[in-house]
């Protein structure tokens, strides 16, 4: 049975413990050849770890998903959905690129002409973010029946002007007015807004990764999840880029069967003594990571972003509580993420154990952007 089928039974007969295996299962194989498929599914029964996971792979690597052959085959409705995405890291014209693709291969299967204004029919002007049925004719054909369309979520004014003129003109796709409203607005004449977005996609953001590999930890789901009395576990690294960046989240390590745990975060500026992040008792639950062989839980600490300049030390410090927890090992004291060194070094704490230090423990991944 398929991991597909396999769930959809789970959820027609309500297992908890089945669906859970399932969801559990697609997680740790989720990869580019099934993420549109599990994606489409995973919305379907309302799992939102696995549709949050799903959308973190589109993001990242949004250049090989519309290559992939079934993106020409998705429902309207996730093409809708991905190209809305302000977080998706492929340049406007390639986007186009695959919506105009997707719009061509949706002709063909309704058996209707190929043009440019079939294809605009098709995919609409998004003036709303709902549908609304047109009404059809004996002498209408059915694909006249669209949703309002994406093309005003595509960001033309973003795109260079060259690759505008050779690809998005020549398909058509456009009115007459407006291909001229956007050419004057590449030639900074147009006294008024193009009607499309004009702002860059701020694009997914990209992590520094620290292990190479990770010890599973295995907990028995019967046990109480903490005890108050015990103390918190303190995890402590030295962290130091050599240009500057944005950070705005970090992954940290659980346990397997989806445990929660409370988390206190804090990161200083060394030389300053001035505290850039502070969360306190915030709880999260561990979830799969993908694509890994090992079988590896982890939850994600999210916070607004916070500048940290190069060549600086900042201290990232926190207090956990929970069960037990996979580890990190092989970690190592300089690596390269998007041209971004990261260097780490240890941190001593003089009142407490710390039991995370640059080759072992927590800190998995550190999301950020660079400027």
């Amino acid at each position: 049975m398929c991991c597909k089928c396999c769930n959809n039974v789970a959820k027609k007969y309500i297992p908890p413990s089945l669906a859970e295996k399932c969801v559990v299962f697609l997680m740790r194989n989720l990869n580019l050849a099934n993420v549109l498929c599990v994606l489409s599914h995973a919305q379907k029964y309302d799992e939102k770890n696995l549709v949050d996971r799903c959308w973190e792979m589109i993001e990242s690597k949004t250049e090989e998903v519309v290559k992939l052959e079934e993106f020409a085959t998705i429902d309207r409705s996730l093409l809708e959905a991905i190209v809305k995405r302000a977080t998706l890291t492929i340049s406007e014209v390639e986007l186009f690129r695959a919506v105009d693709l997707w719009a061509t291969e949706d002709c063909e299967r309704q058996g209707v002409p190929t043009s440019g204004k079939v294809k605009r029919r098709i995919l609409g002007e998004q003036i709303v973010n709902q549908s609304r049925p047109m009404v059809n004719t004996p002498n209408k054909n059915p694909f006249l029946r669209f949703a309002y369309p994406r093309v005003k979520n595509i960001h033309f004014p973003v795109m260079e002007e060259k690759d505008f003129t050779s690809t998005v003109i020549d398909s058509n796709i456009l009115t007459e007015t407006e291909v001229k409203e956007l050419m004057k607005n590449f030639n900074g004449t147009l006294s008024k807004s193009a009607g499309f977005p004009e702002d860059r996609r701020e694009g997914f953001s990209w992590s520094c990764c620290r292990f190479t590999w990770f010890w599973p930890c295995y907990c028995d789901p019967e046990d109480a999840w903490f005890d108050e009395r015990d103390p918190p576990s303190l995890d402590a690294i030295v962290l130091q880029v050599d240009k500057d960046i944005m950070l705005h989240g970090i992954r940290f390590l659980g346990c397997l069967h989806n445990r929660d745990y409370l988390i206190s975060l804090k990161i200083m500026d060394v030389e300053n003594h001035t505290k850039l992040v502070a969360l306190k008792d915030e709880s999260f639950s561990s979830v799969p990571l993908p694509c890994r062989e090992e079988e590896v839980d982890v939850y994600d600490v999210i916070f607004d972003p916070v500048f940290l300049r190069k060549n600086a030390d900042f201290v990232v410090r926190s207090l956990r509580r929970g069960p037990g927890t996979c580890i990190g090992l092989d970690g190592v004291n300089t690596m390269q993420s998007l041209g971004v060194t990261f260097s780490f070094k240890g941190y001593r704490s003089k009142s407490r154990q710390n039991v995370s230090a640059v080759r072992f423990g927590q800190f998995a991944c550190f999301f950020f952007k660079p400027l």
